[in-house]
């Protein structure tokens, strides 16, 4: 099979989809692979090392996909590459098509087969290709709103771990999934004083458990998450139903309930964000104000370190790209249970439930062979 690799053009995009090590894995199996020119510059992995490990450096991308049956990414096609599209071919990306009804139909349209990171199951239900970068979002939402809460950033002036004689600041995170287990795992070290909101009792039991004791857990009702925003100074969003909408937890109301440079990371904007007074922003732009409340709402947050993205993204995609490459989707009747959960699109049929239901779009079943 022929890989594509391009290079990524979403803003502030510095993820590549496949390393070095893994042009070579492929090649050893009898693939072609493709590198779009600069595709992993932002990661620190120039054409030559491409080159070296045997794929083909392609000076664009409107040749990379005219040639590709296979093109393998990081961030859904953007505009620009909807029409480089063609039937059949297979796109191996993130998508999150259930809070973009815009992007979802033009994909119809193009007759792919879209095969999503995001909603790949793994045995035991987990999402294993997307594990690693809520893992790198949970973390960095503390980093960014560390950042935000400072005075100049037109926070409340907030050291999150106070000093002696001053107290920390009180950080609310808002779901105990991967992002808000690894969100207060950073915040406990920076000696901050956290509760992580949930409504699944056994996941906090769990989470008690393996907690410092900076950390506490709450059952995630109103009354509780309402109590949260009147005490915090940064709220962290890491809500996630696999495949579908996020739920929107706090209202624009709500928002007069907390304090004057509080700070709101919504890791859920992916999905289309858990407060209902979020907006997608980029890296460029990462930030803007509602009642008094600074929002951060960076669509793609790993792709500011890049480097350390790739490898933890590669590391999980890169056997599921080999299973496609090697034939996994030709015959329908024989996907596995990972191969199923992750297409979202077949040729024009939308084949993912949770998405269609978001967007009021009919679900079909995958074609039979």
């Amino acid at each position: 099979m022929i890989i594509g690799v391009p290079r990524e053009i979403k803003s502030d995009e510095y993820r590549v989809a496949l390393l070095p090590v893994g042009v070579e894995e492929l090649k050893r199996r009898g693939h072609q692979v493709l590198i779009q020119h600069g595709a992993g510059v932002g990661s620190g992995f120039p054409d030559e090392q491409y080159a070296t490990s045997g794929a083909e450096i392609v000076a664009t991308a409107e040749e990379l996909f005219a040639q590709a049956e296979l093109i393998v990414k990081v961030k859904e096609p953007q505009p620009a590459e909807w029409p480089l599209l063609r039937p059949g071919q297979i796109v191996f990306t993130y998508y999150h098509l259930a809070s973009n009804k815009t992007l979802t139909q033009a994909l119809l349209e193009t007759g792919i087969i879209a095969v999503a990171y995001e909603t790949l199951a793994g045995p035991r239900g987990d999402l294993p290709l997307l594990t690693p970068m809520s893992e790198v979002a949970g973390r960095m939402s503390i980093q960014e709103g560390a950042k935000y809460l400072e005075r100049p950033q037109e926070g409340r002036g907030i050291l999150l771990g106070g000093v002696p004689g001053v107290q920390p600041a009180h950080i609310a995170i808002l779901g105990g999934g991967v992002v808000g287990k690894n969100a207060a795992q950073i915040a406990a070290g920076f000696q901050a004083d956290v509760v992580i909101l949930d409504i699944n009792v056994e996941r906090l039991r769990y989470l008690e458990d393996i907690m410092p004791a900076n950390v506490n857990t709450l059952f995630s009702d109103r009354h509780n998450v309402q109590e949260q925003l009147q005490r915090a100074d940064l709220v962290i969003g890491a809500v996630l139903i696999p495949g579908a909408k996020a739920p929107q937890l706090v209202s624009a109301d709500d928002l007069r309930l907390m304090k004057p440079g509080a700070v709101i990371i919504d890791v859920a904007i992916d999905q289309g964000g858990c407060f209902e007074t979020s907006r997608p922003t980029t890296h460029s732009q990462p930030t803007f104000i509602v009642e008094d409340v600074v929002h951060y709402c960076v669509t793609n947050m790993p792709g500011a370190v890049g480097r350390t993205s790739t490898y933890a993204l590669c590391n999980v995609t890169f056997p599921f790209i080999c299973q496609i490459a090697d034939g996994a989707l030709l015959k329908k009747q024989q996907l596995s249970h990972a191969m199923r959960t992750a297409i979202n699109i077949w040729e024009g049929k939308l084949t993912n439930k949770p998405v269609a239901e978001a967007l009021g779009l009919t679900f079909h079943d995958l074609p039979a062979a």
